[in-house]
């Protein structure tokens, strides 16, 4: 499955480490917890592209969701902490209730049906912070996997080994 989320009214609040780390820490904890392989990834500053492969009885909607909430709480402390004026721009009235929100509700899911499908998904992933001229090299982007592909250095996430017999989950 190919994933994007964005923030809301794709506001650039993933442009530092720490948030996208936090990012990153809730896919790693949503891994364990769901146990989805992990494909690829990119966070960009008002979205995230991933590419998982759900177990058969997974929800995506419930992982995806998972990953907003952990990251979301992590970010609005900072920003409260900070007294940021970003998060008079996140606040929303719903429910007739104030909040402060990270994430669009929705996100875009994609059903990759065959093995090149994936790959153009994965390399979608990678080449978005050149195609955005974020960077001139996909490995100058840390928040990426594309790194874990290349062997060129570190990454924050640890990249799951596609399989594509029959695409079952192991």
């Amino acid at each position: 499955r190919f994933v994007t989320f964005s923030t809301h009214q794709r506001l650039p609040i993933l442009t530092n480490n720490q948030f996208r780390s936090f990012v990153t820490d809730a896919i790693a904890a949503a891994r364990e917890k769901h146990g989805f392989l992990l494909l690829a990834y990119v966070i960009m500053p008002e979205h995230v592209h991933i590419v998982l492969f759900p177990r058969p009885e997974s929800e995506v909607g419930r992982v995806i969701g998972d990953i907003k909430q952990e990251s979301a709480k992590k970010i609005v402390a900072v920003l409260e902490a900070k007294s940021s004026k970003l998060l008079e721009r996140m606040r929303i009235v719903r429910d007739q209730e104030s909040k402060t929100t990270v994430w669009q509700r929705r996100c875009y899911d994609h059903n990759c049906r065959a093995e090149s499908n994936v790959w153009e998904k994965i390399d979608y992933c990678h080449k978005n912070p050149v195609n955005r001229g974020l960077v001139r090299d996909p490995a100058r982007w840390e928040y990426s996997s594309f790194n874990a592909y290349s062997a060129v250095g570190e990454v924050p996430l640890r990249i799951d080994e596609p399989c594509f017999d029959g695409f079952t989950h192991p």
